[in-house]
């Protein structure tokens, strides 16, 4: 490439900013999808009866404890309560839930659209080993208190 003067400053500056905007765009590429995303993933493919791909998304630890015959019977009351209130789903709070031993899980809860009108709808809970973990760890279903 011939320059017939040398490039100004403004020139390497603007290279630096396409050259970082370019890496921005391709490490946004190469994360791994977020937990709210995987948690929603793994609810709907409960609710419409995709056992299969959702015990996939389950943590190796819990895979190594649970056939998926005992998961699909561990998940049979969320997909009975979409069967009612329908599959249409929306975050409803995260949070941090601290256990014994200074432990502490990330959890994602979830309720049915149809519910947004409720006082105390049902939750969806699913809940990860960390902020960094991709895979599920546990989950449930937390009815709606009668008041």
């Amino acid at each position: 490439m011939y320059f017939p003067a040398a490039p100004s400053k403004a020139f390497f500056r603007k290279l630096g900013l396409l050259a970082g905007l370019w890496l921005l765009g391709t490490a946004a590429w190469a994360t791994p999808p977020k937990q709210g995303f995987i948690a929603r993933s793994f609810l709907l493919a409960i609710l419409q009866g995709r056992y299969a791909q959702a015990y996939a998304l389950l943590a190796p630890e819990v895979q190594t404890v649970t056939t998926p015959r005992q998961f699909r019977a561990a998940a049979q009351p969320i997909y009975q309560q979409g069967q009612q209130a329908g599959v249409g789903i929306e975050l409803y709070r995260l949070g941090l839930r601290l256990g014994e031993n200074e432990d502490s899980r990330w959890f994602y809860a979830f309720t049915f659209k149809s519910d947004s009108a409720k006082a105390a709808p049902v939750q969806l809970d699913v809940t990860f080993r960390d902020s960094a973990a991709t895979k599920v760890l546990e989950f449930r279903l937390v009815p709606g208190k009668v008041r």
